[in-house]
């Protein structure tokens, strides 16, 4: 998988962006650092399907995308089609250096399922994925 966020890549915003660390078990686990820009777009390309890994978790507002053959955790996705929204997780980028600063720990486990929805709509990113 590769992901290809050129404008979250753009050094001039890339250091204005928050970068965010959600505190539940799975990102704590992969040590995730979060960034999303509502106007900025993600291509992520998928070069085989079978390396492509998606989970859902109890609210089932996202599918959270690892790669089968390294265990990275690239991105979460919100939506189907022109309303799918993304967060990337900047650990797996190639130009992460660029997303140095340290991460705001948040935690979201007290939204309900449309307060989460209603937050994904307006602080991620339009995505598109290639290849599948």
């Amino acid at each position: 998988m590769r992901q290809h966020p050129p404008e979250l890549l753009d050094p001039a915003r890339s250091g204005r962006l928050e970068i965010r660390a959600c505190q539940c078990p799975f990102c704590t686990r992969h040590g995730s650092r979060a960034a999303a820009d509502p106007n900025g777009r993600l291509t992520i390309s998928v070069k085989d399907r079978a390396k492509l890994q998606t989970y859902r978790f109890g609210l089932r507002t996202a599918d959270y995308l690892v790669c089968r053959e390294c265990g990275v955790y690239v991105a979460a996705i919100a939506g189907d089609g022109a309303e799918a929204r993304a967060i990337v997780i900047v650990n797996a980028l190639d130009d992460r250096e660029q997303f140095s600063r340290e991460p705001i720990p948040v935690r979201y486990d007290a939204e309900t399922r449309e307060q989460r929805l209603a937050r994904r709509r307006s602080a991620c990113m339009p995505v598109e994925i290639q290849g599948i």
